[in-house]
C-alpha cells in the first residue's frame, strides 16, 4: 500500500446541508494552520447484494416520495437512517463477481460468471460505511477518492447523492466537506450497478480497489496538482516542476511554494524557495519552476532510482499543506530508425499485455500481489508492460517504477465528448509522474474508427489533448487494421496488432518518420502442462505454434519478426498472463481464455521459457514437456528445447540422443521412444557446461508441498503471498500430473483470500466464504393495546390493525395509545447448517419480541443499532415478527416512524450459509492459495491436506519479525 502522501479532488458539490452542518460551517474557524493527512478506508464496510430491476429486492431504493426531487432524500441504503446490521462485514478491495457461482447461461466474455446480464440478482452491490469525522475537521475539505469500482458507481453521503462514475477503470473523488455532519456518524453509501460489460474480458463487480480520505487545508495542491519532468544535457537534469494550488476557502491568501528533492535515502538533495503571490478565494493558480539536480541518478531498467519533491505551501509563515510526489529522472525517445531509446541506450522493447485479473480473486488483487505478478513477468524477462485495455491500479504503477518495467499506459475508449474527455485526463493527471510510463494510448481496435476518416481526426484531437496535459511523452494507438488509412495515418507512434492482420513494412516505407511498435502480438493457445490437445477438456498441447495462421503468429515467429527490424521499437506478446473470459477457440464449459506466457495463478507456461530464452542473458535450458507417461510404451513423444546456449545436448537415461547448435531466436525439436527413466538437457557454450534441465518419471505422490515466494510476509495493510501447492514421489521429484484435491486452513495470523490452478476448464470455487442474505421484512401493522399484556402474546387476530406510516393531516392522528403491538412479517427457508438472525429497532428499553409465537426477548442482544436475536425459521420459511411495547408508546411510535422509512427499514433478517472448508484441486501437479496476514500478526500459519498424504504446514513470518 501507498505510504506517500498523494492529492486526491476537491470536486465541490452544492447542495443543503444538514442543520448541524450548517451551523459547524458558518462558525467554522480559518484551517490555515491545517495540514494534509490522507487514511486509507478500506475497513469495515457492510456489504449486500441488491437487485437491477425488482425495488423490492432492492431494498426499496428509488421508491420514496421526493427520493430524487429533494436534496437529503435518499432511501433505502442510502439513508443515513438504513439499519445495515444484517449485512456482510468486509474490507476492501473486494471483487463480488469472483464469489459467484459459474453458469453456462453467463456471459463467456467475463469468465461465465453468475453475475450481468440475466442475473439481475447478482448485479447490484450495495456498499456502506460509516465515518467519523468530528470537529477538530472543521474548516478542512473532506475528500474521499476511488481508486477503482466496477461500475456505474452513484454515491450518496449522508441521504444527499453525490454523483456518478460510469468507468469502471477510472479514479474519481468527491469533496464530501459540505455535507459533513460533525456532530454524528457520517454514511457513506454506493450503489454499484455492474449490469453492463464495458470490456470483452472478465472485470469483476465491486470496489475492487482502494478507497482513501484526504483532509485539507481550503487553500491546498489540487487533485494529482504536481507534474515533475526533466531534461538532460552536459550531466545536469533540468527539472520542470508544475505546481497546481486551488482556494476552496472564503478568504484570500498569500501563498509561497517551497520544493524540495529527496534521495531515496531520505537526503534532501535540492531545495527551492518561491516568492509569496495572491491567492483569491475560489481561485487557483499554476506555479512553474525550474530546478537544476546535478549528477541525477537516472531510473533505468536496472537502477529503477527513485526521487520524491516534497512540496511545501505556506500561507504567510504558516505551513498549510505538504505533498510528496516520487518520481524518477530518465530520458525516452521514440526514433523511426531505430526504435526506443532509454537514457541514450537502444532498448527492444520486450512487452506484455495484461489485464487486471488473477485466479482466486479476480480483480480485487491485494498490492503484494500486484508486485508478485510483474517480478514472475520480470524472471521471464519482460522488460515493458501494457495495461490492456483501460487505466490500471495506481499499485500496478508504483510497482513498475520499483521494478523498472516500463509501461504503455492506456485510456479505456477513443472518443471526445465531455465523459470520455474528462476521463482521459484523469488518466493522464494521474500517472504522469511515473518514470514507469513511457507512451500513453489513447485506444485499443476501434473498429468502426481505425480505418477512416474519423478515427484519423479523433486519433489526431485525443493526441493534442494529451500533449496539452503532458507534452513529455510521446502517443499510440493500438490498431487491428486499416493501414495506412484512418488513426495510423495520424497516430504519434504506430502501434500495430499482429504482424500477420499488416504489412508493417509497407507502412514504414510510407511513413518513414514515424516510430512503430507491435502492440500487441501472437495470440497463441496454450495449456500449462498439456502435451496431447484433449478438446473435449478445452485442453491444448503447448507447443509454440500459430493457433490462427491467418491472424496470429508463433510467439517464435512474432519475436523474430521484430528482431530483423531494427525500426521496431519492441512487441507486447498477447497476454503475459491467462485472463478469465475470451474463451477462444472454446465456449463454454472452458471459462478462462488462453493466451497467457503464465497461467492464472502467475505459474510459468512452456512459451515462458522461450521468451527467458531470448529475453534474458542468464543461461538457462528448458525441456518442454515431462516424462511421466505410463500409458504410451515406446510411443514417440515430441520433445523441444529451449535454451540461449550455443549448442544443446539431449540425453535419455544417460546415453545421447545428439548435440544440436541453437538457431537464433528459435528453439530445437527431438522426437523420442518413451521409456521411463531421465530426460537431462545440457546448453553449451563453447565446450563449457552452461545449463541443465531434467525431467523424470515420477511414481505416485507421497509428500504434499506448500511453497511460498519467500519466507516473509509483510504483516499489516494487506500484507499476502501467493504460495505453490504442489506433491513430490518418494524421490522427491514433482509429480507433474497430479491432481489430488487439498485441504487449507489456518491456523493463525490471517486469512485466506482466494485459491486457483490454472486450469482452464475448472468450475472450481475460487473463494470459500460464507454466503450472506440479508431480508427485507414488510406487512407492518400496528395495533393498539389500552394496557401491557401480561406473558406471551394476546389473540392477534382479535386485534384491530392500522398502517403505522399512515400521514395523517395535522389534528386527525390517531390518539397515543398506552402500549402497541407492531407485527410484519417475512419469508426466510431453512438452510441446512444455515443461522438465521433477526435485527428490529429498540423502540423501548421494556419492548418484548415474538417470532412465530416464540418470545426472544431473553435472546436479544442490544447494541447501538438495536437489537438483534438468533432464531430457527418455520419449516415452510414462514417468519412472523411481533414486538410489544409496553411503555412509552409516543416516544416508541415516533421512533419507528422516524427510522421505519415507511416500513421498508423495520426489521431485517440476516441468514448465513457457512462455507465450506478451502480446498483446490491440483491441475498438472500445481494449485495455488492466496493468504493475508491479519494487522500486526508476528506470523501466518497455514495448514494443508490431502488424502493419504502427511499434512503439509508452512510458516510465514512477518517482514518485522
Amino acid at each position: 500500500m501507498r505510504s506517500l502522501f498523494l492529492a486526491v479532488a476537491a470536486v465541490i458539490v452544492f447542495g443543503l446541508a444538514t442543520p448541524s452542518t450548517a451551523d459547524a460551517q458558518a462558525s467554522a474557524p480559518s484551517a490555515t494552520a491545517a495540514t494534509r493527512t490522507r487514511v486509507n478506508i478500506d475497513a469495515d464496510w457492510r456489504f449486500a447484494l441488491g437487485h437491477a430491476t425488482d425495488a423490492s429486492q432492492d431494498y426499496g431504493h428509488g421508491t420514496a416520495p421526493f427520493f430524487f426531487a429533494k436534496a437529503g432524500y435518499g432511501d433505502g441504503p442510502t439513508s443515513p437512517k438504513f439499519d445495515d446490521r444484517a449485512w456482510r462485514k468486509l474490507d476492501l478491495p473486494h471483487d463480488w463477481a469472483v464469489e459467484a457461482p459459474f453458469d453456462g447461461r453467463a456471459s463467456g466474455n467475463h469468465g461465465s460468471k453468475a453475475v450481468g446480464p440475466g442475473f439481475p440478482e447478482r448485479s447490484i452491490g450495495w456498499y456502506r460505511k460509516s465515518l467519523q469525522i468530528g470537529p477538530s475537521d472543521l474548516g478542512k475539505r473532506i475528500v474521499v477518492e476511488f481508486d477503482g469500482v466496477y461500475r456505474n458507481a452513484a454515491v450518496w453521503f449522508n441521504g444527499h447523492y453525490i454523483g456518478r462514475e460510469p468507468s469502471g477503470y477510472s479514479s474519481f473523488a468527491y469533496d464530501l466537506t459540505d455535507y459533513v455532519d460533525y456532530d454524528g456518524p457520517n454514511i457513506l453509501a454506493l450503489r454499484v450497478d455492474a449490469s453492463m460489460e464495458e470490456g470483452w474480458f472478465y472485470e469483476g463487480a465491486g470496489i475492487y480497489r482502494h478507497v482513501w480520505l484526504t483532509k485539507t487545508a481550503p487553500l491546498h495542491v489540487a487533485r494529482w496538482g504536481t507534474f515533475v519532468s526533466s531534461t538532460l544535457r552536459d550531466g545536469v537534469a533540468t527539472l520542470s516542476v508544475q505546481t497546481r494550488l486551488e482556494n476552496q476557502g472564503v478568504d484570500p491568501g498569500s501563498v509561497s511554494i517551497d520544493h524540495q528533492v529527496v534521495d531515496s535515502d531520505g537526503s534532501v538533495v535540492l531545495s527551492s524557495t518561491g516568492q509569496a503571490r495572491q491567492l483569491e478565494a475560489g481561485a487557483s493558480l499554476r506555479d512553474d519552476q525550474p530546478l537544476r539536480l546535478p549528477r541525477p541518478r537516472l531510473w533505468s531498467m536496472s537502477d529503477p532510482h527513485l526521487y520524491r519533491l516534497v512540496t511545501t505551501v505556506r500561507d504567510g509563515a504558516a505551513v498549510i499543506d505538504r505533498y510528496e510526489t516520487p518520481f524518477g529522472v530518465r530520458d525516452v525517445r521514440w526514433d523511426p530508425d531505430s526504435g526506443f531509446w532509454l537514457n541514450g541506450e537502444n532498448v527492444k522493447l520486450k512487452g506484455v499485455n495484461i489485464h487486471q485479473d488473477h485466479a482466486g480473486v479476480g480483480v480485487a488483487l491485494p498490492d503484494q500481489l500486484q508486485t508478485w505478478r510483474l517480478r514472475q513477468l520480470k524472471a521471464m524477462g519482460v522488460n515493458a508492460i501494457r495495461t490492456s485495455h483501460g487505466p490500471p491500479s495506481p499499485e500496478l504503477l508504483d510497482a513498475a517504477d520499483r521494478l523498472g518495467l516500463v509501461v504503455i499506459d492506456e485510456h479505456r475508449m477513443m472518443g471526445t465528448s465531455p465523459e470520455i474527455t474528462d476521463q482521459l485526463t484523469r488518466l493522464i493527471e494521474r500517472d504522469r509522474n511515473h518514470p514507469s510510463v513511457v507512451l500513453w494510448s489513447v485506444g485499443n481496435e476501434e473498429w468502426a474508427l481505425e480505418g477512416n476518416a474519423l478515427g484519423a481526426r479523433l486519433t489526431k484531437l485525443m493526441q493534442a489533448k494529451v500533449k496539452a496535459l503532458d507534452p513529455t511523452r510521446a502517443t499510440t494507438v493500438a490498431i487491428s487494421g486499416g493501414a495506412p488509412r484512418g488513426s495510423s495515418s495520424t497516430t504519434e507512434v504506430a502501434g500495430f496488432n499482429y504482424r500477420s492482420q499488416h504489412d508493417v513494412d509497407a507502412y514504414h516505407r510510407l511513413f518513414p518518420r514515424v516510430p512503430a511498435v507491435m502492440t500487441e502480438e501472437g495470440s497463441t493457445f496454450a495449456t500449462r502442462g498439456v502435451y496431447i490437445s484433449d478438446p473435449a477438456r478445452q485442453h491444448i498441447a503447448a507447443y509454440d505454434r500459430p493457433q490462427r495462421p491467418q491472424g496470429s503468429s508463433s510467439i517464435e515467429q512474432g519475436w523474430t519478426a521484430v528482431v530483423e527490424r531494427p525500426w521496431m521499437a519492441g512487441m507486447f506478446v498477447w497476454t503475459g498472463l491467462d485472463y478469465r473470459g475470451e474463451t477462444t477457440p472454446f465456449g463454454w464449459p472452458a471459462i478462462s481464455s488462453q493466451f497467457g506466457m503464465l497461467d492464472t495463478t502467475g505459474a510459468f507456461k512452456d512459451s515462458a521459457y522461450y521468451l527467458q530464452s531470448w529475453w534474458t542473458d542468464k543461461p538457462m535450458v528448458h525441456i518442454v514437456g515431462h516424462w511421466t507417461w505410463p500409458d504410451r510404451p515406446g510411443a514417440e513423444i515430441p520433445i523441444w528445447i529451449y535454451s540461449n546456449a550455443e549448442q544443446v545436448e539431449l540425453l535419455l537415461n544417460g546415453k545421447s540422443l545428439g548435440r544440436k547448435t541453437m538457431p537464433r531466436q528459435s528453439h530445437l525439436e527431438w522426437a523420442i521412444a518413451y521409456a521411463p527413466g531421465r530426460l537431462v538437457a545440457r546448453g553449451f557454450r563453447g565446450s563449457t557446461l552452461v545449463a541443465e534441465d531434467k525431467v523424470v518419471t515420477t511414481t505416485a505422490p507421497r509428500t504434499l508441498r506448500l511453497t511460498p515466494p519467500s519466507d516473509r510476509l509483510e504483516a499489516g495493510g494487506g500484507g499476502a503471498a501467493a504460495i505453490g501447492v504442489s506433491v513430490l514421489d518418494a524421490a522427491g521429484s514433482h509429480v507433474p500430473t497430479a491432481s489430488n484435491k487439498v485441504t487449507f486452513e489456518i491456523e493463525r495470523g490471517g486469512r485466506i483470500i482466494g485459491v486457483g490452478n490454472g486450469d482452464p476448464s475448472s468450475h472450481e470455487p475460487d473463494q470459500f466464504v460464507d454466503q450472506y442474505a440479508a431480508l427485507a421484512t414488510s406487512d407492518w401493522r400496528v395495533a393498539d393495546l389500552s394496557a401491557a399484556p401480561g406473558a406471551g402474546l394476546p389473540d392477534l387476530g382479535a386485534l384491530t390493525w392500522r398502517n403505522p406510516f399512515t400521514w395523517y393531516p395535522p389534528g386527525s392522528e390517531p390518539a397515543v395509545p398506552a402500549a402497541f403491538i407492531l407485527r410484519g412479517a417475512a419469508t426466510a427457508p431453512p438452510v441446512d447448517g444455515g443461522r438465521s438472525t433477526l435485527f428490529v429497532p429498540l423502540l423501548s428499553a421494556t419492548q418484548r419480541l415474538f417470532v412465530n409465537g416464540q418470545e426472544l426477548t431473553s435472546r436479544a442482544v442490544a447494541d447501538a443499532g438495536g437489537w438483534s436475536a438468533p432464531f430457527t425459521p418455520a419449516a415452510d420459511g414462514r417468519v412472523e415478527i411481533a414486538i410489544v411495547v409496553p411503555s412509552d408508546a409516543g416516544a416508541a411510535l415516533k421512533t419507528l416512524q422516524d427510522k421505519g422509512l415507511n416500513g421498508s427499514n423495520v426489521a431485517f433478517i440476516r441468514v448465513i450459509r457457512p462455507a465450506a472448508p478451502w480446498a483446490r484441486s491440483l491441475f498438472n501437479g500445481h494449485a495455488q492459495v492466496l493468504v493475508q496476514a491479519d494487522p500486526d500478526a508476528p506470523e501466518v500459519v497455514l495448514t494443508a491436506t490431502t488424502p493419504g498424504l502427511p499434512p503439509a504446514r508452512l510458516v510465514l513470518k512477518s517482514a518485522a519479525n
